[in-house]
């Protein structure tokens, strides 16, 4: 199986890469537009803030080529942030392939959110083997809102969409790589899709 995380200059890449090696699978980082479309699945990270984030996809070109995907896409954090219309996080406009916006937790409320929470209502074969309330490790002060696309929720101030699913795309808010058996759990069944 060949897996790509997408290198755009944004992203904790190592954590991502040592998971999937724990899980057997060398992930190849590539901005190269071939490599990223004809691989079996793709990351899609992000780790910082959205308008520079967005920027360096436009720089690349990747804005266009990601919504275009045919494999499994998992976007990681930022990366699920960024698949949405458009965050409040520096008023920018994302790829829209989740028809979700993303907002700012109030000042009533810690920000960032750092730390372990738990997800639950999993709806979607990405958590399979994954128990209702089990912890995943966030770090965000942004998230998405609940729609018809929400496969998990977490409860922080609110109760917000920590995992979205359209089609092949899938998005998580939590981090995967960083969550344990759990997160290793997520991530072989992101490999199984």
């Amino acid at each position: 199986m060949k897996l790509v995380i997408i290198d755009y200059g944004a992203g904790n890449i190592k954590s991502i890469q040592f998971a999937f090696k724990r899980l057997g699978v060398e992930a190849v980082l590539s901005g190269d537009w071939d490599e990223i479309r004809t691989t079996d699945k793709v990351i899609f990270p992000g780790v910082g803030e959205a308008s520079s984030a967005m920027e360096k996809l436009k720089e690349s070109g990747l804005e266009a080529l990601i919504p275009s995907l045919k494999q499994p896409v998992l976007g990681i954090c930022l990366g699920m942030q960024l698949m949405c219309n458009k965050t409040e996080e520096g008023n920018t406009k994302g790829l829209g392939i989740f028809d979700v916006n993303v907002k700012q937790f109030s000042n009533k409320v810690k920000v960032p959110q750092m730390g372990w929470n738990t997800i639950k209502n999993l709806n979607s074969s990405l958590f399979k083997g994954v128990k209702e309330n089990d912890f995943m490790y966030l770090v965000h002060s942004f998230y998405a809102e609940n729609s018809e696309l929400t496969i998990a929720n977490t409860t922080y101030e609110l109760e917000y969409a920590s995992a979205l699913q359209k089609d092949n795309f899938y998005g998580v808010q939590f981090h995967p790589e960083k969550s344990g058996i759990s997160g290793e759990q997520i991530l072989q069944n992101f490999l199984n899709l």
